[in-house]
Order: C-alpha cells, then sequence, then structure tokens
C-alpha cells in the first residue's frame, strides 16, 4: 500500500495530539484486518497484526509502508493513503461543501477528523462523516436534535414534580395576592393616613368661621401629597431606594429578605399620594366655592384656575387606572405629561393669586413676604426643579442597530458607561411618547444595547426601519431583578425579548441561577451572541422554542427549576398576562416569586 509520492502535510499546532500517545503499528506488506468501531470511537479501524517489541519499543520500519493509528487523532502524520486506509474521505471522495475553518482535537472527538483530513491532505471539499458528533449532556433536560456549538434547545421534562396545592380557600386567595398586594397596601396606607389626617384637621377646626379647615392648610397638604407623588417615581430616588434595600446582607432572615424584594410595589405610594392630593384639592375647592358664593372671597380668578386644575387632577386619575391605561396607553402618556406641566405651571398662578388676595387685607404682609411664607410655594418649588431636572438631561444620541430578525432588533450605544440592571428611555419624537427597555453592558464596559422585541406599532416600525439616532433623557433606572441579589439561589423566567434584562443581571452579577427562556426560534430570532451570552450565564440554560414544541406550563416548568436547583426566589420577566400568572401560580403554593407590574 505504499504509494511514490506524498503531499506535503501542515503542522496544527496546539491542535496536533502528542505523538507520545500509545499507538500499534502494522505493517502494509500484508492486506490489514479492519474491525469497525462504534459511532463514538475515535479509531474507526484499527489493525491487529503487530510487529516485534523490544523493552517496549517498536520495530522500526519504512514510514512509507507503516500506518500508526493512535487512540487520538493525529492529523500531522496524516496522508491520503492513510485517510484512504481509515475509512476517511479523500479528494477523490470529498465533494460539494466547503471547509471554513480548522478544528481542535475537541472536534475530532466529536467526529470531525474528515474535515481535518481533507483539509491537510488537499481536499477541496467533504461530505459528512457518518460518524455522529459527541455531545456532552449538561444537566437532566430533555433535549430534541438541533444542537449548537454551546447552546441547545430543550423540550419540557416528563419527569417534573407534582405541583403542590394551592394554599387558602380560592377567595382567600384572590383577595390576598390580588387586591390585598403589596401595590395595594401601599395605596391604602397613603390614603388612609391622608383621611387620617383630614379628619383631625375638620376636627380641629368644627367650631372656625368660616367653617372647616384651614385654606392655606389645606393647599399644604395637596402641595405635600403631589411632591411625594413626583419624588417616588424620580431617577435618583429610584436608584437610592434601590441601592439601600439591596445591601440587605444574606444573613438576614429569608421572610425579611423576601419582604424587601418587593420594593418594586413603590408604585403603590405614588398613585396614593396622587389621589390623595386629588382628594385634598376637592375639598379645596369645596371651601373655597362656599366662600366665593357668601360673598366672603371675592376672586373670580382664583375660582376659574381652581376648577382648572381640578379638570387636570381628574383627568390624570382617570385616565391611570389600570384598564384604560392599558387601553389607550398613547393617551394615558399624553395626559400624564402635558396635564402634569400645566397644572405645575397652574399651581404658581394659584399660589400667587390666593397670596395677593391674602396680601390685600389690612395690617397683612406684603405679596413677597406671604408668599415666602407659604409652605405650599417652598413645596412648590421642590416639584419644579425635579419636573424639570430630567429635560435639562435630554439629548440626542448615535445608535448603531443590530438586526437580529423581523421579529427583533438590538440597539447598541456608545455615549456612555452603564452600570448593570438600567433602564433606559428612548423615543424619536421627545414630546410624543417614550419607552423603556432593560440594557445589556458590553463586555469592554464602554459601551451598552438594549434589545427591541415586535410589540407594537412603534416597536415594529424600529425593527422595520432602523434609526441611528435616539433621543434620551433623565438618567437609567434601576429595575426588578435589581433586587434578585439579596438570595443566594435564584430561577429565572423569561419570555421573548425579556432575555435582555435577564442578561444584564446574570452577566454582572453572577449568581447561582437556573434560567428558563421559552421564545420562537431563539437562534433564528435572537442571534447567535445573544445564545452564546444565555449559555455563558447559565450553562444548563433551559431554551425552549415554542415553534417546535408549543407554549410550555411556565408554572411547572419554575417550579421545578425551583425544586431542583434549591433556589430562595424566583423571578419573572415577560409580558403582563404571563407574568402575572407564574407570580400567581407560584405564590399561592407558598413560594416567592416576583415580576414587574403595570406600575413599577
Amino acid at each position: 500500500m505504499a504509494q511514490q509520492s506524498r503531499p506535503q502535510l501542515l503542522d496544527l499546532g496546539k491542535n496536533s495530539v502528542n505523538s507520545s500517545t500509545t499507538a500499534s503499528v502494522a505493517t502494509a506488506m500484508e492486506p490489514p484486518t479492519k474491525h469497525s468501531q462504534g459511532p463514538n470511537s475515535l479509531e474507526p479501524y484499527h489493525t491487529t497484526q503487530e510487529t516485534g517489541a523490544t523493552n517496549g519499543e517498536n520495530v522500526k520500519a519504512d514510514p512509507s509502508d507503516l500506518i500508526v493509528t493512535d487512540v487520538s487523532f493525529r492529523a500531522e502524520t496524516m496522508t491520503t493513503a492513510r485517510a484512504s486506509f481509515l475509512g476517511y474521505p479523500t479528494e477523490n471522495t470529498l465533494k460539494d461543501e466547503s471547509i471554513s475553518s480548522s478544528s481542535s482535537s475537541d472536534d475530532l472527538e466529536k467526529g470531525m477528523a474528515p474535515v481535518l483530513v481533507a483539509k491537510h491532505i488537499g481536499a477541496n471539499g467533504i461530505e459528512k462523516s457518518n460518524i455522529e458528533p459527541t455531545v456532552r449532556e449538561r444537566g437532566q433536560h430533555t433535549a430534541n436534535h438541533s444542537y449548537s456549538s454551546s447552546w441547545r434547545i430543550c423540550v419540557p421534562p416528563s419527569n417534573m414534580p407534582k405541583l403542590p396545592v394551592k394554599r387558602e380557600r380560592r377567595i382567600c386567595r384572590g383577595l390576598r395576592h390580588n387586591f390585598f398586594t403589596v401595590y395595594q397596601r401601599l395605596f391604602a396606607i397613603c390614603f388612609m393616613g391622608n383621611m387620617v389626617a383630614f379628619i383631625v384637621l375638620l376636627a380641629q377646626n368644627r367650631h372656625s368661621e368660616p367653617w372647616g379647615p384651614a385654606r392655606g392648610d389645606v393647599a399644604t397638604a395637596v402641595a405635600t401629597n403631589v411632591l411625594a407623588a413626583f419624588l417616588i417615581r424620580q431617577e435618583n430616588v429610584i436608584n437610592s431606594l434601590y441601592a439601600i434595600c439591596c445591601a440587605t446582607p444574606w444573613w438576614f432572615p429569608l421572610r425579611f429578605r423576601r419582604m424587601v424584594a418587593k420594593l418594586y410595589h413603590f408604585g403603590g405610594v405614588h398613585s396614593g399620594c396622587a389621589v390623595s392630593a386629588t382628594v385634598w384639592f376637592i375639598v379645596f375647592a369645596t371651601l373655597i366655592t362656599k366662600d366665593y358664593a357668601s360673598g366672603n372671597y371675592n376672586q373670580p380668578a382664583v375660582m376659574v384656575v381652581t376648577y382648572a386644575l381640578l379638570a387636570l387632577f381628574l383627568s390624570i386619575c382617570i385616565f391611570a387606572i389600570p384598564k384604560f391605561r392599558v387601553v389607550c396607553h398613547n393617551t394615558f402618556e399624553v395626559v400624564h405629561r402635558f396635564a402634569g406641566w400645566i397644572a405645575v405651571g397652574l399651581f404658581w398662578v394659584l399660589i400667587l393669586l390666593v397670596s395677593k388676595a391674602a396680601s390685600e387685607i389690612p395690617d397683612s404682609d406684603s405679596l413677597g413676604i406671604t408668599v415666602v411664607k407659604s409652605p405650599a410655594f417652598w413645596i412648590l418649588l421642590v416639584i419644579t426643579f425635579f419636573t424639570i431636572l430630567p429635560w435639562l438631561r435630554l439629548r440626542k444620541v448615535e445608535a448603531f442597530p443590530e438586526v437580529l430578525s423581523d421579529h427583533a432588533i438590538r440597539i447598541h450605544f456608545k455615549y456612555m458607561k452603564i452600570g448593570s440592571l438600567l433602564g433606559l428611555r428612548i423615543s424619536d419624537n421627545p414630546l410624543k411618547e417614550w419607552h423603556a427597555f432593560a440594557t445589556i453592558p458590553a463586555a469592554d464596559g464602554q459601551s451598552f444595547s438594549l434589545i427591541v422585541s415586535d410589540a407594537g406599532d412603534w416597536t415594529k416600525r424600529q425593527i422595520m426601519e432602523p434609526a441611528h439616532a435616539y433621543w434620551v433623557r433623565g438618567i437609567p433606572i434601576t429595575g426588578v431583578l435589581r433586587m434578585a441579589v439579596v438570595f443566594r439561589r435564584i430561577v429565572m423566567v423569561t419570555t421573548g425579548s425579556g432575555i435582555g434584562p435577564v442578561l444584564s443581571m446574570l452577566i454582572c452579577h453572577p449568581m447561582p441561577c437556573r434560567l428558563l427562556w421559552s421564545t420562537p426560534n431563539p437562534e433564528t430570532t435572537y442571534g447567535e451572541d445573544i445564545m452564546e451570552s444565555v449559555c455563558k450565564a447559565d450553562p444548563d440554560a433551559m431554551i425552549i422554542n415554542t415553534r417546535a414544541s408549543g407554549r410550555p406550563d411556565m408554572v411547572a416548568l419554575a417550579y421545578h427549576l425551583y425544586i431542583q436547583s434549591n433556589a430562595e426566589a424566583v423571578f419573572c420577566i415577560s409580558n403582563a398576562s404571563l407574568t402575572r400568572k407564574v407570580v400567581y401560580g407560584l405564590e399561592s403554593r407558598g413560594i416567592p416569586a416576583y415580576g414587574p407590574i403595570w406600575d413599577s
């Protein structure tokens, strides 16, 4: 089987296998006996006729007449004759598929030796070997046959533990987890606290003339509640609250840490104070109207401004009702923004008008002194500052869009460094609408990106017509997943582009975590970079292609991973309905679960 000419062989360097590997030497003088090996064998064939050996040394023979087969594949000794003898394709049998990259020894173990052979002995193309790649199993999940280099698509395991029975009676569960959530409790605390203050103020002034609380005290109550509603939604305040709560150490009782993790329900304070401010203003308008009707307060301008403000307060509250907010979201945004701005301006007008009327009373202070002495003036000054502050940071920044598919786009920004688990509001029309997205810091720490998936007209337009610049304002805001750091082990449940904030969390705050990601065609939709990042964050990530296996029972899968990993909590980042379903399905069974709410 010796041949007259031999093509020049290339050294693979670090990919070459050490020549000290145990080998069997066979002569080519007689036809060798071939033994077929299993599909995972590193030696498809080997010879059984051995030459004599002394003291463990092989008898030397003419290299052209010898074929050496090692337990590990050695490309640097491969020739056309040897490849043909071993059963690998050569330039005479390889065709129709080009070689694009070199292979490592790990690839050889997966049955890719023919690729390396073809590349190093001059074949222009190959056909795939009938040797199936060996894929190392990472966990106990059931996977389909669609493997990639470092991730895999799973189907729900069939041996999941049975979900425990829900606790409490149905009506009690509904009240506790739907009507008395942390959000509603915070709302009730704020509102009831204001009502208690109103009753106390009314009792103290029950014999006053004119009847009722002092108008200045009621105005102060209105301004105080408006300030509280503003501050709890201010970026710096939110980030400070998260920083304080995330400092909770692990040695604190788990029950306490579970309560602290509900911080993202702070929207209950915002709505509770806003509704309370509206009620206080109704009281103020009632008292002013009574005085005007009795002829004790002849200030028609004050009446006009008062009822204009009352209309703005009521419109803001009505459009903020969850059902109206979902159905008419764009209208809600416009009303909330512009009605709020106009209300702040009318507040200044009202304070000046009321102070002017008070200064005209004999023996009263001047207008300037009266205004400065009013608590509402100083409160309104703070409100105005925090209203203007985010817009002072308004700027248009360059964007670098990366279209992942017809369903998703990844937008890269390089104008600033950004921390982890922060949300950024972007817009192409700053006076019309703003959209918040979770950011993913880049590995270099100098840039970041965000993922936008098709969820409406605006997001669809960004995918179909990628923009190269966006408006941003304010500073990035900390998100719900930031509270995950107060737990030792967690389970992350997400769907679609919810993988964005999850990656931000796991890349910047590596921690024991199991990841469940359900989405249509994940590799096609989001690309290899995202898939690689997912597997880097959790090598055992359960990635489910809903196009192939349908929509899974996310509650059951989340419970399965919760039990399997002995986690302390479950976090869900998905659409509103699925998030509510997962959080309720787990919390009603005594498992701590967290997910963004409509006002978080």
